[in-house]
């Protein structure tokens, strides 16, 4: 069974940096697409960042030149490093594993999520 699981969580002043890391565990061939989904209360989920196996990102707009994601292709690891963290970045930040090839047929997974608050 593929399982994710983020680490990271925390709580941070505006202007301030965190990063969170995301593991993966299972038998686990490869994985296409991997990344980072927030949700803030009362808001839908969205997309934060992206990584292919490839290394092609896509970042959402608010969050290019201070979110960098990175991966680990061969420990199947994401990390998102946050700089210049803003109060508007508070959400639950979920980890999502999309194209992944292992036993089962199941191809995309979810982290239980990480809480990261920023204060103003």
């Amino acid at each position: 069974q593929v399982q994710l699981v983020e680490s990271g969580r925390g709580l941070v002043h505006a202007g301030g940096s965190l990063s969170l890391s995301c593991a993966t565990s299972g038998r686990i061939f490869s994985i296409n697409t991997i990344g980072w989904y927030r949700r803030a209360p009362g808001k839908q989920r969205e997309l934060v960042a992206t990584i292919t196996s490839g290394g092609s990102t896509n970042y959402r707009d608010s969050v290019i030149g201070r979110f960098t994601i990175s991966r680990d292709n061969a420990k199947n690891t994401v990390y998102l490093q946050m700089n210049s963290l803003k109060p508007e970045d508070t959400a639950v930040y979920y980890c999502n594993a999309d194209g992944v090839l292992t036993i089962s047929l199941r191809t995309n997974f979810w982290g239980p999520g990480t809480q990261v608050t920023v204060s103003s």
